[in-house]
């Protein structure tokens, strides 16, 4: 599984419970975005994102997301998600998935979240602060200097 998810720096891993699974016994297609949802938080938590909105009331809100679904999960297996950023706007930022299979070693899905900052306290977006590029940057493994830009020009 780590050869499929080589350019993923961050990886959340959990396993397929039998409540994810639907009446056609696979997992549901919502539950995917709830995998999703977790590994984003599993990545805020290493760039101490979530401990800046707590101080300061700037946070991530959801703008988009979308999941191409490649291979059926079902009850039992262990899944990875490996979760990355491939570039930085002033205000916002993709995070792209790969979701893998322990069981059959295959992509059961891929994924994408539009991720904009947010100041909650006066209800509109706000331009990504410096700390958190930096802590981004350095999941990434990218110079402060050469921090690629998203949208690419």
């Amino acid at each position: 599984m780590t050869d499929l998810l080589a350019d993923y720096p961050i990886i959340y891993e959990t396993d397929v419970v039998w409540g994810d699974m639907d009446a056609f016994q696979h997992v549901n297609n919502v539950v995917y975005f709830r995998y999703f949802e977790s590994a984003r938080v599993h990545y805020f938590e290493h760039t101490r994102l979530l401990e800046v909105m707590k101080t300061s009331g700037i946070g991530p809100i959801v703008h988009s997301q979308n999941c191409r679904y490649r291979f059926p999960l079902s009850y039992p297996d262990r899944i990875q998600v490996g979760v990355r950023i491939p570039g930085l706007g002033e205000d916002r930022f993709p995070m792209q998935y790969k979701l893998v299979s322990a069981r059959k070693q295959v992509v059961a899905a891929e994924g994408e979240t539009l991720v904009v900052m947010f100041d909650y306290g006066r209800n509109q977006k706000t331009q990504l602060p410096a700390s958190i590029r930096a802590a981004i940057a350095q999941v990434e493994g990218w110079a402060l200097d050469g921090i690629p830009v998203w949208p690419a020009p």
